[in-house]
């Protein structure tokens, strides 16, 4: 019969999070508002599609963040995927402290989430489930609207780097 239970770790975390590391991925900012009405973004680079059938995609933040409240009893949220251009934008959304929205041109999507102009892609979601795991929760949402720019080159994050400039 196999384990019922996962061996302990054999790696240190910082072992762990630079092989992670090594997987590229593109950026997103993740973006939605209060019920006060302020706007809320955060840079998240753990995004995936789940179905198309239901339209499902899913995110995942880490339970400590400032805006985990927010981002949980909303009912939508929207995830736009970082053209090249917007490498400044998404090292300022990952800063703590910083002034995120100062100079930012979105315009209001689904549920009042904020849509960034010039992303290479938008998905407007709807905040389907959510789940517990480890020291994160995993968003799904369900996509109402989506759209995207044909051509544009995505930002792209590996090894700690922001990358702007593909080989093709």
């Amino acid at each position: 019969m196999p384990p019922r239970k996962a061996s302990p770790p054999s790696f240190s975390r910082r072992e762990f999070r630079a092989s992670l590391g090594m997987f590229a991925t593109g950026v997103t900012i993740v973006t939605a508002r209060t019920t006060a009405g302020q706007l809320v973004g955060l840079t998240a680079n753990s995004f995936n599609s789940v179905s198309l059938e239901p339209p499902l995609v899913l995110w995942s933040l880490a339970r400590a963040a400032a805006s985990m409240s927010t981002l949980s009893a909303g009912s939508h949220y929207a995830i736009n995927i970082l053209a090249a251009s917007q490498k400044n934008l998404a090292e300022r959304f990952a800063t703590r402290g910083a002034n995120r929205w100062d100079g930012v041109d979105y315009t209001e999507g689904t549920g009042g989430a904020p849509l960034l102009t010039g992303a290479a892609a938008t998905f407007e979601c709807f905040n389907r489930s959510r789940y517990e795991e480890g020291d994160h929760v995993i968003f799904v949402g369900e996509v109402e609207r989506c759209a995207h720019r044909p051509g544009a080159v995505p930002l792209l994050f590996h090894g700690a780097r922001y990358y702007t400039e593909h080989v093709l």
